[in-house]
């Protein structure tokens, strides 16, 4: 199977439902002109010209605001934001205008409508551009919130995302985009709202989403070489959430360790835990850990970062902890 970039992958599931709908449409901060900040629409211009691929100014409660406008009225718009830190400009367009609309209206408008771009830290970029809100916006009736973690689940979850009826937020990361995987040339889609056994294991359960999922696998490998048989679930989807495949696993290794980059605080593994506990609390053998940023904003310096992200050494940590393996 052919090995494609995480960025190619995105841009082939947006080519691909553009010829498939000429109702589909992308628009943002250089997508056009510049072939995209990270070059994910990388020669779409070219192909569908300047009335399906749109340059906007720097406004993005303004492009927001006409994106939802145009899927009320037929329309299937992808929104690029340059980053997610730059949509709480446009959190009221997403939030009161996208998610609400289907309720408000009675049902009689859906907004059919993709909102993209990269989630969290990706370096030295300082505290204003490393947050991540994938906990804001899976906190919103009406959204649908999906995390990729690889180029062949991002295809997947693209194409389908931009054929939901439902507004999706759909984040990414500046430090994948680059990333490599197989990705097959023939059409597939893959459902919302469904996690992925990364791999399976006995001994505990790490759960995990986005670009977090690459650390888990890291540790699982550094696991094994400890006789540690982890089993790694991909959420993939945070609204709606699969808690059935997760309560299932720890049924059965009876140990979990939620893996988030974001602050600790009203954060996703906060839900996750509580569903555990509510539906598999007699099958739990040790408390359930979990492994986040730190509580502070994000601080430039390398080594401040590298003490404020999750990484392999504080998930193996974890997961001995509920082993009582330390």
């Amino acid at each position: 199977m052919r090995i494609i970039q995480f960025r190619e992958a995105l841009r082939e599931a947006m080519q691909e439902e553009m010829r498939r709908d000429p109702n589909v449409f992308l628009m943002g901060e250089e997508v056009a002109e510049y072939n995209g900040a990270y070059k994910v629409s990388q020669g779409m211009l070219e192909e569908f010209g300047s009335k399906r691929v749109i340059d906007t100014p720097i406004s993005e409660l303004g492009f927001a605001g006409i994106g939802v406008g145009a899927a009320m009225a037929g329309l299937r718009p992808i929104i690029e934001f340059m980053t997610f830190n730059f949509s709480l400009v446009a959190i009221d367009q997403v939030v009161n205008s996208a998610a609400k609309m289907l309720s408000m209206s009675g049902g009689q408008y859906n907004i059919p409508i993709v909102f993209r771009g990269p989630s969290g830290n990706a370096g030295q970029l300082g505290a204003q551009h490393s947050q991540c809100f994938e906990n804001w916006y899976a906190n919103c009736p009406g959204l649908k919130v999906v995390t990729p973690s690889n180029p062949y689940d991002a295809k997947g979850l693209l194409k389908t995302a931009i054929r939901d009826n439902d507004p999706v937020i759909f984040m990414e990361s500046e430090l994948m985009y680059g990333n490599k995987g197989e990705v097959p040339e023939h059409e597939y889609l893959i459902p919302i709202g469904k996690a992925d056994i990364k791999k399976q294991g006995s001994d505990v359960t790490i759960v995990s989403f986005g670009k977090m999922v690459n650390l888990c696998l890291e540790a699982c490998q550094a696991l094994e070489s400890e006789g540690i048989q982890a089993e790694m679930i991909d959420l993939m989807s945070l609204r709606p959430i699969d808690y059935d495949t997760l309560v299932q696993s720890v049924k059965k290794t009876n140990r979990c360790v939620i893996v988030e980059e974001s602050w600790p605080l009203a954060a996703i593994a906060g839900e996750l835990t509580y569903m555990i506990q509510k539906r598999a609390f007699d099958y739990l053998d040790a408390p359930i850990l979990r492994v986040t940023g730190s509580d502070v904003p994000l601080p430039y310096a390398p080594t401040l970062i590298e003490a404020y992200l999750p990484n392999v050494k504080k998930i193996v940590h974890a997961v001995k902890q509920v082993m009582y393996r330390n």
